[in-house]
Parts: C-alpha cells; structure tokens; sequence
C-alpha cells in the first residue's frame, strides 16, 4: 500500500490506508509513507495486526498532531493522556521505521502525547518521537517494545508507562529541568524500561534532568553503557515527592559514562549493577523468542 500525501498515490491519508486493511488478518501489511507532513490523528485498532510502516525518511515523513490533555472535542468529550495520542497503536506486532510522530501543542500544553502503543510486540527502527510533556506513552502492561536507533525529545515524563521496552543505541534529548521517564512497571514484570548503549543530551541551558522517577512504585528502569551529559543531575533519580518509593523502585546502571555518570552522590536506592548481576540484561532475555532485530527493512 502507497500513501502520498501529494495524491500521487493510492491513498492520500495513513488513516485511508490502515482502515482499507482486512480485520484479523494473519498476513503483514506493508504500508509505504511518501514523504510529506501528514497532520492527522491515527488509530491502529486492535483488529489491525501485523502492520508494517515504512517511510521516505524521517526528515521529511511526518505525521503531526496538536493535541493535549483538557482539548475539548466537539461532542463535549474531554481529552485526556490516554486520548490525546498524534499516533495510538493498539494492534499487535506493528512496526515502523523512517518516520517522525510528532505532537507540536507546544511547551506549556501539557501533557501532549505524540505515540501512545498498548499493543504486544511494537518495534520502531530509526524514527522520531517528538513533542513536550509524555511524548511516548507505553501503556500496556506485560507487553514488549523494541526501539532501535530512535531520536526521542521531550521535557518531562517523556517516556512512561507500564511496559517491557528496550532502547538500542537511542538519542534521548532534554528540553527542560525535569525528568526523563516515569515507568509504571507491575512489581511481577521482571524488566520496564531498558537503554543500552544510548546517548542522553540536552539542551545547553538545561542542568537539572533526573534519569526516571517513579509512576507507580515498582518502577522499573536501567540504563547499560550509555553516555550521560552533563544535565543528568548527580542524584540520578527522584522520589516524585514519595520518599516510600524508595523501597520499591527498581532503578540501575551499568557501566554508564559521561560527565553525568559519576555514581559518587547516586541515591542509596538506585542501584549499580554488578558484572554478575548484568549477565542477565540482553536483549534476548529482556524480550524473548521475539527477535524483531532481525527483521528491519
């Protein structure tokens, strides 16, 4: 399937393209972005499985939407962080590369969530996650996400939520004194939120960025050979105001670098782990029999 935005193809909308596709089907749909700015919301519902999203190239592909928590529809309804998504993947085995998903409602919207996904086994290679406050929201609970080579910005909160998600060799951007994620990971899910080789920057007036606090209290998150700037503040971690999640919060590091990785004045609760303890953070271990690695275009 081709969608243009310039008409030059099949269909002129990526929302056109993903309801022409069969419900429940068991075959992988490809569908191919010309690139262009595509200023549309996007759902891809549960029925919609097994979708491939292949764009021009992030530069120049991308799907845009402006809005936030507290927009007023005209039905009445209310949005909300878990509505107000530019992007939501519900299907399962959706997987994406060369494309920006952007919310731009600006710096004091609020929470302006640019890709929210709660489907199973979602992976992006080489994509844009852009906006302010909850940029991508990993909703669902017990199921697993793949980002590969990602350029993800945001201010606060901007990666949260309750699944098992592996970034690999990501550049995650600052764009204020905040935080950079807030996982809500269930105490029986055994991995949240795990960066390996990642590069964490900021912008140059920023100096005050925390590595995670947390959304629920078994939050679970762990960075492995990432270079740090100077941003990351020496605690590392925050409490979000609640000094009893300190007992239940599941914060580590390994190996990280960087003038933000001095591990000297670290919160006594975080952890740094071992090189026993890190035999177990691979990928392999993180995410399964899945190996969505392997299979990028």
């Amino acid at each position: 399937m081709i969608v243009d935005p310039n008409g030059k193809g099949k269909y002129k909308s990526l929302q056109a393209a993903l309801d022409a596709i069969p419900s429940n089907s068991k075959t992988t749909t490809i569908i191919y972005l010309k690139k262009g700015v595509y200023k549309e919301k996007i759902v891809v519902d549960a029925t919609k499985n097994n979708i491939t999203l292949i764009g021009a190239d992030k530069a120049t592909t991308i799907i845009t939407y402006n809005d936030h928590a507290g927009t007023r529809l005209e039905n009445g309804d209310t949005l909300n962080t878990w509505t107000c998504a530019t992007m939501l993947v519900y299907g399962n085995n959706f997987h994406a590369a060369h494309i920006t998903v952007e919310n731009n409602a600006g710096f004091t919207a609020g929470q302006a969530v640019a890709l929210r996904v709660e489907g199973n086994r979602a992976s992006f290679f080489d994509c844009n996650m852009t906006g302010f406050q909850d940029v991508l929201f990993l909703s669902g609970s017990g199921v697993k996400h793949y980002f590969d080579s990602c350029y993800i910005e945001g201010t606060t909160d901007f990666i949260f939520g309750a699944s098992t998600a592996v970034f690999n060799r990501c550049h995650i951007h600052s764009k204020k004194n905040s935080h950079i994620t807030a996982a809500s990971t269930n105490s029986i899910i055994p991995f949240g939120f795990v960066f390996f080789d990642c590069q964490l920057t900021a912008d140059s007036t920023i100096n005050k960025v925390s590595l995670g606090r947390p959304w629920s209290p078994t939050a679970s998150v762990t960075y492995v050979r990432c270079e740090l700037g100077k941003h990351i503040i020496p605690e590392g971690w925050n409490n979000w105001k609640n000094p009893n999640n300190e007992a239940t919060a599941r914060y580590a590091e390994y190996h990280n670098y960087g003038p933000g990785a001095d591990t000297t004045k670290r919160v006594n609760w975080s952890k740094q782990l071992s090189d026993e303890a890190i035999k177990k953070y691979t990928i392999e271990n993180i995410l399964g029999t899945w190996k969505p690695y392997v299979n990028y275009p």
